[in-house]
């Protein structure tokens, strides 16, 4: 079996910056945030002090922010929730109220992501994407019991879906209303462009030597732009013809990757129905596919997840040949993770403890709880009966689906999509068969899409 190429070992690859980059970002944030509180306040002395500010077309924030914080302000149990949220959370927490909050929730929106540029105290600078803003501000209040509490509520995630698919509307718009920038301003070659020289390397490191253009089809490479007329558009970039072959495409046993990605877990034996407390996030089938008929045929068989980071190729294509059985998109949450004690010791990217990550720690519990895109396929034998699963994490909850019911499939067949940044995804496989894992498919290993991961035979 073919071996895949080896990488850089990294357990977050994209959604965690390095401490600088998150320390500056904060800094920024919170310190533009607290002068246009100033600011308001000032301009509106009318307004008590300690006072919640106002609601509506009265209220400081763009209307899709404004809509968020009325919704907040106005569920006394949400509200609650985050004044305890600001009470437990990190000391490392750069933000101290809701108010503030806000104010950082309504520049990230009316703005595209961008390449963030930090300094260390030698002088030396360093850059990172920022691919998930919203994640990066939300990730320390999702690692709380009242965070835990607060981001599984039915009406907090109805409220946080409209202030996304309203940010999300804005990226994909070609031409956005004024004063809104254009949402492709960030695909610059400027110092926090996405087509700076540093950015640039930061993406072509994992595209084997070839550039950016010879990966990507771009409507016009030779513009600063690449020709991508929104965000939303180089986000869903689609792949040069070739550059990702398929290996031994007549080969039916073989398992390809589905999602350039980076491996978080490969489990066997897993139960139809399992609990998830903490750290010991156990697989449970029945709830991943939302109690699916097809979910018993899977008890005892084996989990595959991987995750794309903000800089990946965000597109889904088939593992395997077979047809599609069904295809359809669950709702559930979006910033929820299980709280735990921060990273552990073997964590190749942040320091024991830290809390930092939960989100990203908590993949598999989120098969369970996040928006997610699941398809059942009939792979041709050896394989069988299987399930691809695309998972939204954060702000990279929408999930595109390009094939339905009915529809035959070809091995690296594109399945769907996600938008605005990185998200997960997982494939499930019978207990009928055995999974043979391909050299190099290791935890924390990026690989790409359409190489071989795994080999099935009877089990």
């Amino acid at each position: 079996m073919p071996s895949v190429p080896k990488t850089k070992l990294s357990r977050y690859g994209g959604w965690l910056p390095p401490r600088e980059v998150i320390g500056s970002f904060f800094k920024y944030h919170a310190n533009n945030a607290a002068g246009r509180r100033a600011k308001y306040r000032a301009s509106h002395p009318h307004i008590p002090r300690g006072a919640s500010l106002p609601s509506g077309e009265e209220g400081p924030y763009a209307p899709s922010a404004q809509a968020f914080a009325d919704a907040i302000n106005a569920d006394p149990v949400m509200k609650g929730l985050f004044d305890k949220i600001f009470l437990q959370v990190s000391p490392l927490y750069q933000i101290p109220d809701f108010d503030t909050l806000m104010f950082v929730l309504d520049i990230i929106v009316v703005q595209p992501p961008r390449y963030y540029i930090a300094i260390y105290p030698d002088g030396t600078e360093i850059g990172e994407p920022i691919g998930v803003p919203i994640y990066l501000v939300l990730d320390l209040l999702s690692n709380t019991s009242a965070g835990y509490d607060l981001f599984r509520l039915d009406q907090f995630n109805v409220a946080v879906k409209q202030l996304l698919d309203s940010w999300g509307a804005y990226l994909a718009d070609p031409d956005p209303p004024a004063p809104l920038p254009p949402s492709n301003s960030s695909l610059t070659e400027g110092p926090e462009g996405w087509f700076s020289q540093a950015a640039l390397k930061k993406i072509e490191s994992k595209l084997g030597g070839l550039s950016f253009v010879q990966t990507y089809e771009c409507p016009d490479p030779t513009a600063v732009n690449r020709g991508f007329a929104t965000w939303d558009a180089f986000l869903t970039r689609k792949l040069q013809p070739g550059v990702r072959h398929i290996p031994l495409p007549d080969n039916t046993s073989f398992i390809h990757n589905a999602c350039e990605s980076t491996v978080y877990a490969k489990v066997e034996n897993v139960k139809l129905h399992d609990q998830f407390w903490l750290k010991d996030q156990r697989y449970s089938i029945y709830d991943m596919v939302d109690g699916n008929a097809y979910a018993e045929q899977f008890a005892g068989g084996t989990v595959y997840q991987a995750f794309l980071s903000p800089e990946d190729y965000h597109r889904w294509h088939s593992p395997v040949k077979g047809k599609v059985l069904e295809a359809f998109v669950l709702p559930g949450t979006y910033y929820a993770a299980l709280p735990d004690a921060g990273a552990e010791a073997d964590d190749p990217d942040l320091e024991e403890g830290d809390p930092h990550g939960a989100l990203v720690r908590s993949q598999g519990w989120l098969t369970v709880s996040a928006t997610r895109a699941v398809i059942f396929i009939q792979a041709e034998d050896p394989i069988g009966l299987m399930c691809f699963i695309g998972v939204g994490m954060g702000e990279v909850s929408t999930c595109q689906l390009s094939v339905q019911q009915g529809d035959a499939l070809e091995i690296g067949q594109e399945l769907g999509m996600f938008h605005f940044g990185g998200s997960s995804h997982t494939l499930i496989f019978g207990p009928g068969v055995k999974v043979t894992w391909a050299e190099g498919v290791d935890l924390d290993r990026h690989l790409w899409v359409n190489s071989i991961i795994g080999q099935v035979t009877a089990a």
